[in-house]
């Protein structure tokens, strides 16, 4: 049994090798804790020559809460004289990593306690700071600077399968809310976050793919996204070998937008303003949207019978069937059958009779056939992606915003990344 006060108090600090000086209590203010280390090697790390201490230099870091207090470390550092004249290092600090990286004003478990709370479980960075007793920039840098360590981590990206790609806005700036996107790049087989890159073009997911190795990239086997143009260069580009899949949810939506677009246009050519309560056509566009097995009896005939009322050429009722027609792709797995299905479609679509928006409808079918089908015999979708940005706009909502990207990246992938924490007892910041 140990029975030194000063032995028991050092062994509650929890610091291995550092030796306890004493302890500041003041009443309405964090305790203030200084220590020493204990194990100080008496040779330079440069030429191995004896080194004397020069002078003692007092460094105040902030701990972890004690007893429900703040708490603050107050380290003596010693500052080293290497004794041999020709030696370039001539002078240096002593460096103690148990206690703290010299970059940061947090201890090294407060920092690893904050990057935890902040990155795993998505905890404001003000409220961390608010517990600890300090300021917000002592926190945030120290969850970036442990952070970036976890989230470059190479083991972090394995093997991918089907890589999805989507934007999510990132910060709207300036007098006039100028929006800045971001592209989150996505493992959209398992379902996590592999990185988010500035921009919503081509050129940084294109960058960060080709700088993956040949082997991770020749694994890839789909990319999903939405019906982008310049996401479906990427592939071209980066991945010449996958198949692209078009996300069946978001062509889907398109058909949707089509028949709103063609009922808002047919309700100012025929009552000359925009849709009213009272109007038929506007009495019915949450009928129009949804699917047509979920239409029963009455439902049914109470849309017909308003379209009946308020759209003589019929232009609703046939972006109404052309929506429903694409939603048909989706009832089988068959590609052969939704190919022949699309061909078709493209035909019927480009009918002059028909309404421009579904003849637009089927201009973008027949561009993206070959995507469209691919999805038949993949089944896999930009589902995941979608909910990864869900996950960094929830991100986005704790932080109320981001104005720096470099935090911006590192929280995200805290938060969605599929991080290794295990690792966080073992790293130290750049």
């Amino acid at each position: 049994m140990i029975t030194d006060p000063t032995r028991i108090a050092e062994i509650l600090l929890g610091l291995p090798d550092v030796s306890l000086i004493g302890v500041l209590d003041s009443d309405g203010q964090p305790l203030v804790v200084t220590v020493e280390t204990s194990a100080l090697s008496s040779n330079c790390p440069n030429c191995g020559t004896r080194v004397v201490i020069k002078e003692r230099r007092t460094t105040e870091l902030v701990d972890l809460p004690a007893f429900g207090r703040p708490t603050r470390l107050r380290w003596n550092k010693r500052r080293l004289r290497c004794l041999n004249n020709a030696c370039q290092t001539n002078t240096y600090t002593e460096d103690a990593p148990v206690i703290a990286s010299s970059r940061l004003r947090l201890t090294t478990r407060a920092s690893k306690w904050a990057t935890k709370q902040v990155g795993k479980h998505g905890r404001p960075v003000q409220g961390v700071a608010d517990e600890l007793g300090c300021d917000w920039h002592t926190v945030n840098d120290a969850v970036v600077a442990y952070g970036e360590v976890l989230v470059n981590d190479p083991s972090r990206v394995s093997d991918v399968i089907s890589l999805g790609l989507d934007e999510s806005l990132f910060l709207r700036e300036g007098k006039y809310r100028r929006q800045t996107w971001a592209t989150s790049i996505v493992d959209s087989k398992d379902g996590y976050l592999l990185d988010v890159v500035p921009g919503r073009s081509g050129t940084e997911p294109i960058a960060w793919i080709e700088h993956r190795p040949r082997s991770w990239r020749e694994n890839i086997q789909y990319g999903t996204m939405d019906l982008s143009g310049p996401y479906s260069k990427v592939f071209d580009v980066a991945l010449p070998h996958v198949r692209k899949v078009a996300d069946p949810f978001h062509l889907v939506r398109l058909a949707n937008t089509r028949l709103d677009q063609c009922r808002r246009r047919v309700q100012n050519e025929i009552f000359g303003h925009r849709g009213l309560s009272g109007d038929p056509l506007y009495r019915c566009r949450k009928l129009l949207q949804m699917a047509s097995e979920r239409l029963e009896g009455p439902a049914h005939n109470k849309m017909v019978g308003l379209l009946r009322a308020s759209d003589p050429r019929g232009d609703v009722m046939a972006a109404w069937r052309a929506k429903e027609a694409v939603r048909e792709l989706y009832s089988h797995t068959n590609e052969a059958l939704a190919r022949t299905w699309i061909d078709e479609l493209v035909i019927s679509m480009s009918d002059k009779d028909y309404p421009e928006e579904v003849q637009s409808l089927g201009r973008t079918l027949l561009r993206w056939k070959e995507e469209i089908v691919a999805w038949h015999s993949s089944q896999v979708t930009n589902g995941p992606t979608e909910a990864m940005n869900n996950l960094i706009k929830r991100t986005k909502r704790v932080a109320f915003g981001f104005s720096n990207f470099r935090n911006f990246r590192v929280r995200a992938l805290l938060y969605a990344g599929r991080v290794n924490w295990e690792l966080l007892q073992y790293v130290r910041p750049y």
